[in-house]
């Protein structure tokens, strides 16, 4: 936990200070997941929804936080990825595991998102999110997946950055 000096506090972030740097960090999670979740038929599976800081849609890794629920606040973050990628997709993986953490935005944030490669996900539920989300998902071709990411840039979707990632990682998902 950060001793830095809190300069404000919401209900989902504080902005801190560090040496006269200001940066935002979460208080309440205790981490972040993004899954990048291939299915049996070698499609790259990522969502679609609307971000209001950016005010558009966003094609994203399916993802969220840790320890944001009140009955479980210690969860691990491997059933963080596990619960996240059903929530928001439907989908289940028949292996799921860490590849590493990345920053968000190393000049705004602390935050870092634990990256999961999960292999041979099969559909299981409908998806979309939880109450407070509309998520759309899509199942894209690994091999056809810069042209496609391509063509929503070109019709105005914003793209997460941690997509790109994906394009190395899909690649080589069994």
């Amino acid at each position: 936990m950060s001793t830095d000096p809190i300069l404000h506090e919401g209900r989902f972030l504080a902005v801190k200070s560090r040496n006269g740097w200001e940066y935002v960090t979460r208080v309440n999670a205790s981490g972040v997941v993004a899954v990048i979740a291939t299915t049996v038929d070698e499609e790259l599976i990522l969502v679609e929804q609307y971000r209001p800081p950016i005010r558009g849609r966003v094609l994203e890794l399916p993802a969220g936080l840790a320890g944001d629920l009140e009955d479980a606040r210690d969860e691990p973050l491997i059933e963080a990825a596990k619960r996240e990628l059903l929530e928001e997709t439907g989908f289940v993986a028949e292996t799921m595991e860490s590849i590493g953490s990345v920053t968000s935005s190393a000049g705004l944030t602390d935050e870092q998102t634990e990256l999961f490669l999960a292999r041979r996900a099969t559909r299981v539920g409908v998806g979309g999110g939880d109450e407070s989300e509309e998520i759309t998902t899509h199942l894209v071709p690994v091999a056809q997946l810069e042209a496609w990411l391509g063509d929503r840039r070109r019709a105005g979707l914003h793209i997460d950055s941690r997509v790109y990632s994906a394009l190395y990682f899909a690649a080589r998902a069994e």
